[in-house]
Formats: structure tokens, sequence, C-alpha cells
């Protein structure tokens, strides 16, 4: 592969810059070049999009060859992400790695479900299952500050990435490694207000088909079908609180069969399915049966 010629100080303007950048990237297979130059030299110049197109100088020669080696990276396959070693997670930005589970935008609905679910539950306790970079816990933990919200994953690197994240968000999410919630301390049995997770829900025969950069991420993160929903279903009968909620990421047509786990899992739940902004399921709520009380609320943030 060619690595595209970088502009220097001194030659074309940044708007130049990004023209070339965006139709190398095109040229590549890249589905949205132009945003992705944009993200690369933001992440290079320290900037935002109006600090960007604000500059009127190109680049210096540093950056220049920065830029070109971020292109030649993207363009033969390697995830922006990890090209710039951050994704943006609604108000947060996180540090992403090889090895672990890049966050999704659709996941941010599971957030802001999550979130709506816990109104009303003061120093609520919280578990995030399967963690990955810790993006679910970290944004739950930075609009609830009351909330002791707790994290779980079986990867070690995970754990660590996770941990990492939240020291250096100034956020006190506990990570711990372990299955589902094998980890967490017994004190918080039947007290959780809220247990979250974005599992795996892909079906095996769907991997192949996936992009090459989404296939950059772990197997064992994306390829599960509604397994992990069946555990979680079962563990949340002896961890939710009555009235705590169990909130998950579904797959776009596993809304019926994940419903169902749930139903028999806690006869009487509440449940709902909510989509995403594509109008496909993307997350499902349920409510175990019961009223809150105040057992269910003191071991919250501490």
């Amino acid at each position: 592969m060619t690595t595209p010629a970088a502009p220097v100080a001194g030659g074309p303007s940044l708007r130049e810059v990004i023209r070339r950048s965006a139709s190398y990237l095109e040229r590549h297979g890249i589905e949205r070049p132009r945003p992705e130059v944009e993200t690369l030299l933001m992440h290079l110049l320290g900037t935002d999009r109006a600090g960007l197109y604000a500059r009127r100088r190109g680049l210096d020669v540093r950056t220049a060859q920065a830029l070109g080696r971020a292109l030649c990276r993207r363009a033969a396959g390697t995830p922006l992400q990890h090209v710039t070693g951050e994704q943006q997670f609604l108000d947060l930005v996180l540090r992403v790695e090889p090895g672990v589970f890049v966050p999704r935008p659709e996941t941010e609905g599971l957030v802001l479900a999550a979130l709506e679910a816990l109104e009303g539950w003061p120093s609520p306790a919280v578990v995030d299952v399967g963690t990955g970079t810790g993006a679910v816990a970290l944004a739950i933990a930075s609009r609830r500050p009351d909330a002791r919200v707790l994290a779980t994953d079986v990867s070690a690197e995970a754990v660590a990435l996770a941990r990492a994240n939240a020291e250096r968000l100034g956020l006190p999410v506990e990570v711990l490694r372990g299955d589902l919630l094998g980890p967490v301390p017994a004190e918080l049995r039947g007290r959780l207000a809220l247990l979250v997770s974005n599992p795996p829900y892909l079906d095996p025969e769907a991997y192949d088909d996936l992009p090459a950069e989404v296939r950059a991420d772990p197997y064992e993160a994306l390829v599960g079908g509604t397994d992990v929903h069946r555990r979680l279903a079962g563990a949340a009968v002896a961890w939710l609180a009555p009235g705590g909620w169990l909130a998950l990421e579904i797959g776009d047509a596993q809304a019926g069969e994940v419903r169902d786990l749930i139903l028999a899992a806690l006869p009487g739940a509440r449940v709902e399915v909510r989509p995403d902004l594509a109008g496909r399921d993307r997350v499902l709520l349920a409510r175990a049966p019961g009223v809150p009380g105040s057992d269910a609320r003191d071991l919250g943030a501490r």
C-alpha cells in the first residue's frame, strides 16, 4: 500500500489536506472518509472541529508525517479508535486498546435507559457486567455521583483498561475481574437497583459477514447469542432489590426470546423494549416485582 503524501507547512491549506486525505481513504473503501480524516486531525492537533476549521495554516512536518502513518493504518483496516487510541462515549473520552471491545454509539442508548430507570433511587447500587473499557459503568457514575457503581469482566485486559479509564476520569467505579456477578461483594445480594450489561449477542453465523474493523474486537466480546442474557436473567433473581432493574443491550431480532427468558426467571417482571436511532430493537428493560425499600438503598455511594 502506498503511503499518502502528507502536506507540510507552506503547502496546501488544511481544507485541501482534508480533501486529499478523504479521497485516499475513500479509494481504500472507508465508508465515511471525511469525518474520519477530521477525527484523525483533531486528535493529532489536540483541537475540536471548530478549532480545526478555524486553523489558518497547514501542517508542520511532524504532524504531516503522523497523519500519513495514521491514514495508512486506517486504509489497511485498523479501526479508527485503535489509530487514535480513544473513543468518545456520551460526554466521556475513553482510552481504547486492541484486545478490548470498542464501545459503540448504540450502547449510549442503553446508558440513557439505565439512568432513566434509576430516577427516584437515592444512592443506588449498580453493577455493569462485561464492562470492557468501562464505558457503561463510567457513564452512569459520571451522571449519578451518589451511586455505588461496580463493573466486572472476565478479561484481564479489559479490567486493566477500565480501571485506567476510571482513574484518568476521576470516577470511583470498582472494577473487578470475574464471570458475571461472581466477584461482586455478597453484601449486595438482593440490593442492586440496577444490573446492566451490553453482552456479546451476535450469532456465530453472522461473524464472517462483519466488517474487518468490527472483527478487530475480541470474538468472545461479539458472539454469544442470548446465552449471557439467559444467565443474567437467572442472576437477577438473587441480586436485584425489589423493584430493581435489569437493562440489557440486545440484537435486533432477539427481543421476543430475551423477554421470554426474563419472564421465566422473574415472573411478574415488567418488560419494555426500546429501539435505537435506526428503529431497531436495541435495549430491553425489565423491572423486578416488588416495591423498593430502604434495605435496597443503604449500600449505595459511600
